[in-house]
């Protein structure tokens, strides 16, 4: 069969020019939180910067991870190295939950020991953090979803998750000026809040990076769209079986189909060619298709003679 000529590492360029945005912007508002918190007096604050520092961190993992998910097939790696993609989403995953608990921890000291009243900038600060990171996360979103690109889909819930923390940050912010004193606490609270939905996040992301470790089944949608389009080619007389993996960017077939059981070697095989083009050319995401023939009288005659009819 004739090599796929689509090559995923077009399409991962483009993931990682969108990382590298990502990374600058994530990097600025660290360091504009950090700042804000520790003269602010606002632990919040100081928890969304170490969430954008685990942005910073788990963006540069993925941009590694893109990368390596681009090197071309080898005599190691016959499949390719798109499973480093899942592996840096996975990461991503854990760095989240570890920085969620960092979180719990000092805001639960913050708590015990209750700290000065944030000043009131904390909270302009925050709605530019805000409206920033959720336009970075529908950007970075939107690529991912362009490229089928489980770890750019990730990054992009990080930093919603970001969006989520500030949002937090500023509740607690506010209700600790509105209060007075005797609800500073309310500050460390409102961290505490922004941990959970970390780690909510965090499982988000992690549980479809541990499916594509497996090897688990794609979507049934795509699965019907395989089958219907292999079905489209006149020769092809049934799908008998459609199993897919997902390698990074790159989507794997494997397809038992029916073909007539007269036809040659040849013919059967060059409507295995047909299959294959019609699938990468309607499909930009499949780079390869495996395909297994069977002749239909031969397992016509197999279901009669066992009681078991297929079709």
């Amino acid at each position: 069969m004739k090599e796929n000529k689509r090559n995923p590492n077009a399409i991962s360029e483009k993931g990682l020019k969108t990382t590298l945005t990502g990374i600058v912007v994530s990097a600025l508002l660290a360091i504009v939180k950090a700042l804000g918190g520790i003269f602010g007096h606002s632990y919040a604050l100081i928890a969304d910067a170490i969430e954008s520092g685990t942005d910073v961190v788990t963006s540069g993992m993925l941009w590694l991870g893109l990368r390596w998910s681009t090197k071309p097939a080898d005599e190691n790696h016959p499949y390719g190295h798109g499973k480093a993609e899942a592996l840096v989403a996975l990461g991503i995953s854990l760095a989240l939950v570890g920085a969620a608990f960092i979180i719990i921890k000092d805001s639960i000291a913050h708590i015990q020991s209750p700290h000065k009243t944030p000043a009131p900038y904390t909270l302009i600060i925050l709605v530019v953090v805000v409206v920033t990171k959720e336009l970075l996360y529908r950007f970075v979103l939107k690529t991912g979803e362009e490229i089928q690109s489980g770890a750019v889909k990730a990054d992009a819930f990080h930093h919603r998750s970001d969006a989520i923390t500030s949002v937090a940050a500023f509740i607690g912010i506010s209700i600790a000026l509105w209060g007075g004193e005797g609800y500073e606490v309310a500050d460390d609270y409102a961290a505490l809040i922004a941990a959970a939905f970390i780690i909510y996040n965090a499982y988000g992301i992690g549980r479809p990076a541990i499916g594509e470790l497996l090897d688990e089944e794609l979507e049934p949608e795509f699965h019907k769209e395989v089958t219907h389009l292999a079905e489209q080619i006149p020769e092809v007389e049934k799908v008998e079986q459609c199993h897919s993996r997902k390698m990074g960017p790159a989507f794997h077939v494997d397809l038992h189909i029916w073909v007539d059981g007269k036809l040659s070697v040849d013919e059967g095989h060059q409507v295995a060619h047909k299959v294959k083009e019609s699938l990468v050319e309607n499909i930009p995401q499949i780079i390869d298709v495996h395909i297994h023939v069977e002749p239909t009288k031969k397992l016509k005659s197999y279901a009669t003679n066992t009681g078991i009819d297929k079709r």
